[in-house]
């Protein structure tokens, strides 16, 4: 799948933006202990287009996660107009998981591969109590949170760093130095506070590691500067806890 020879010259890649409510799934990755995002794309897809399909996604996003906007792609040989595919797609797919679009890319585009900007953002609920309407796409968090200090402590990693501290230990790669391009903290008039951060690539959980430090900062237990020991001591027990995952949306993905 990952390149065309002239015996496949006839097939064509497809990009897909699958948004989805990550609530019921395992993630996105297909695995053994539970149905994925992946998993229901290649179902539906073979089913579809009667050809085993196997899509290769952006984002493996974690148990729990959402997403507006990852992308997959998937070679096929089928004469269905690439623009048609997502909606003959979305009435196989369950309603907590849309095709937004689908299109014909070049036979070499990657989608993890490619040059890229990711955009996350995390929920917080933070108010005395608890909203249900809001349960599945925020993390309640009923001590008050100071905003300012979380923006200045975020502002820190902003830029080239090594973010071993913010990625899980189980994260099995040897360059852990990532870029991120920007980062903003704001509280919205329904007491939700988002962490947005763009980056060009994440590591396992990071941005949910970074969340969980970002409220050890809100409520006192860190201070702003301490981000800059945090990145430099390069330990996972030095950044704070990992946030829970329901808070977290993968918002989509920019490639220039």
């Amino acid at each position: 799948m990952e390149r065309m020879d002239e015996n496949t010259a006839k097939r064509k890649r497809i990009k897909l933006v699958v948004a989805y409510d990550g609530t019921d799934y395992c993630g996105w990755q297909v695995q053994p202990s539970g149905i994925t995002i992946e998993e229901m794309l290649n179902r539906e897809l073979s089913d579809l287009l009667g050809e085993e399909i196997r899509v290769i996604g952006a984002s493996r996003t974690d148990s729990g996660v959402h997403s507006l906007g990852n992308v997959a792609v998937f070679d096929t040989a089928t004469r269905i107009p690439a623009e048609k595919i997502c909606y003959a797609l979305n009435q196989r797919l369950p309603e907590d998981i849309v095709v937004q679009s689908s299109c014909e890319v070049p036979s070499d585009f990657h989608p993890r591969r490619c040059y890229s900007e990711k955009t996350y953002e995390y929920r917080i609920l933070n108010r005395r109590l608890p909203m249900p309407t809001l349960r599945r796409y925020t993390y309640f968090y009923y001590r008050p949170l100071q905003v300012e200090k979380m923006q200045q402590a975020l502002d820190y990693l902003v830029g080239e760093h090594d973010f071993k501290s913010f990625c899980s230990v189980k994260t099995a790669v040897e360059d852990t130095v990532r870029t991120i391009l920007s980062g903003k903290v704001e509280r919205t008039l329904e007491d939700v506070v988002i962490i947005r951060i763009t980056g060009t690539g994440f590591l396992y959980n990071m941005v949910r590691i970074i969340a969980g430090t970002l409220i050890s900062v809100g409520i006192g237990e860190l201070e702003p500067e301490d981000m800059i020991q945090i990145l430099e001591k390069r330990k996972r027990s030095e950044a704070g806890p990992t946030a829970p995952p329901q808070g977290l949306t993968m918002m989509g993905i920019f490639y220039p």
